[in-house]
């Protein structure tokens, strides 16, 4: 590979690589980052590709733009630039909400060893909308990341908090290989507290034809039997069989049939599956994780991972809310019911900044976890835009302030703007410190989607295109931040997967 490293293009050194004699590079010009491609005079190697070719030091040269075409020919040059499954090993989903984070994400799991498997690509439906993203660009920005650092391990990509089936088409169309399914809204939280009359009647009321089933049938599998898993015995009486049944029996419905909607759209392609119901406000039992996985495997539904809701609260970009041994307790439950009845990964929902928890949650999970990140990469890029230009922080804080009250209804949070540091009496080697501060963290976090978004009276974006033009002149910052913290998050998993 010595073609493009004789070419003065501003070629990053990590990006090179040859494949069928044709040598490629990311570029970083005065004119933002360029693909770059170097062969041997000949055949017309660079007419799948948009850009401009030219000769020079004895070589046929590409120069070309980061469009969607160009990722597209990319990837069939390059298959390791293609998202694929990840199984049941230890991973680690990294969510980007501005498209640039990747390179950093990249650098944190090279930190990690290798031992933990990483989705470079990961993003919701809410959050796509709330940046005005489309699947397709979330895939390619992320693997233009994976190509800038040569990363060649593998990745996957995450589509996740899936509630429709026409979010599946749009993901599956873009090249998602993991799907996150979210029947939160079919989570009856009102059974934890209903009456033995209003539970008989609730059953009664449940789509037993969408569940292929009855109640009758549903008592001869469960009552009665005691269930030994790993360690962990379960039984279920009348009332905690009713309840685990009206309380996620229409999820249950409902994630089948999104499965079934996915096998169709995925066309033969691999894919994997995530069920996620720990966006609710009561804990999952051992019981009701017992019921769901039970019923959905019953039902032919495969799965790679499960998030339940655990006890306390994992509330957004900061530490665990509550107490670590009961929570130790309740997650061993949950790990073995997943080793049981599966082997599936438990899923750590609203895992960023969770530190205490991680030691606990790696050492009972024996590698079978994903660790689900997102908002706090995006607290990394505010970090860095506070470090090289306070003015535009303080902007978007106030506005993130006035916005949180608002913003906050979709999230589990519980900040105060009463307790959220005022920046304008912060001096500017100082507003760093508003970043790690509880309540300033859960306002930046929850109202990313109005700072992208905010226009002004001319109908131009405000924040946007100075944010993320700030963070494209300074990569090198804006990645050390990004690797610095979430090789925080990996670690003690990694080690854990090593051991």
């Amino acid at each position: 590979m010595n073609m493009l490293r004789t070419l003065d293009l501003g070629v990053l050194p990590r990006s090179v690589v040859s494949a069928g004699g044709t040598e490629w590079g990311l570029a970083r010009t005065s004119a933002g980052p360029r693909l770059v491609g170097a062969a041997p005079p000949g055949p017309a190697v660079f007419q799948r590709f948009e850009g401009d070719v030219s000769d020079a030091a004895g070589a046929r040269v590409f120069v070309g733009p980061l469009s969607a075409a160009n990722a597209a020919a990319l990837r069939a040059a390059l298959p390791w630039l293609v998202a694929s499954a990840l199984g049941s090993r230890t991973s680690a989903g990294l969510g980007d909400r501005l498209g640039l984070a990747t390179p950093g994400h990249v650098q944190a799991m090279r930190a990690a060893g290798g031992a933990v498997a990483p989705i470079f690509a990961q993003q919701s439906i809410r959050e796509m909308a709330r940046t005005g993203r489309t699947p397709r660009q979330v895939m390619d920005d992320a693997m233009w990341g994976v190509f800038e650092e040569g990363w060649q391990d593998g990745f996957g990509s995450d589509a996740d908090h899936l509630k429709q089936p026409h979010e599946i088409d749009a993901c599956a169309a873009a090249g998602f290989t993991l799907f996150t399914i979210d029947p939160g809204e079919h989570v009856d939280r009102a059974a934890e507290s209903m009456s033995a009359p209003d539970l008989a009647a609730s059953v009664e009321a449940l789509p037993w034809d969408l569940l292929e089933d009855s109640y009758p049938a549903l008592g001869s599998r469960f009552l009665g039997r005691r269930f030994d898993l790993d360690g962990l015995a379960v039984e279920f009486d009348p009332h905690v069989l009713a309840k685990a049944a009206v309380k996620y029996g229409r999820a249950v419905a409902h994630v089948a049939a999104m499965f079934r909607h996915l096998e169709r759209a995925a066309s033969g392609r691999p894919f994997e599956l995530e069920v996620s119901v720990d966006e609710t406000d009561e804990p999952t039992s051992h019981a009701e994780h017992v019921y769901v996985a039970m019923e959905l495997k019953r039902l032919g539904v495969r799965w790679v991972s499960l998030a339940p809701r655990f006890v306390g609260r994992f509330e957004k970009g900061v530490d665990y809310i509550g107490d670590l041994g009961t929570f130790e307790r309740h997650y061993a439950g949950h790990a073995a019911i997943a080793r049981a009845l599966g082997p599936y990964k438990i899923s750590l929902h609203s895992g960023s900044d969770k530190f205490s928890v991680y030691p606990i949650a790696a050492t009972h999970s024996r590698g079978l976890i994903h660790l689900k990140t997102a908002g706090t990469s995006y607290l990394e890029a505010i970090r860095t835009v506070a470090a090289l230009d306070p003015p535009l922080f303080r902007e978007l804080y106030e506005l993130a302030r006035e916005r949180y009250e608002a913003d906050r209804a979709s999230y589990h949070v519980s900040a105060e703007l009463g307790r959220a540091p005022d920046a304008g009496r912060v001096p500017d080697a100082e507003l760093d410190a508003i970043i790690d501060q509880f309540d300033a963290r859960q306002v930046l976090h929850v109202t990313f989607g109005s700072v992208l978004t905010a226009c002004g009276s001319d109908g131009r974006p405000v924040f946007a295109g100075r944010l993320r033009g700030l963070l494209a002149r300074h990569p090198d910052a804006h990645a050390r931040n990004l690797a610095r913290h979430l090789a925080r998050h990996v670690q003690p998993f990694a080690a854990s997967a090593r051991a």
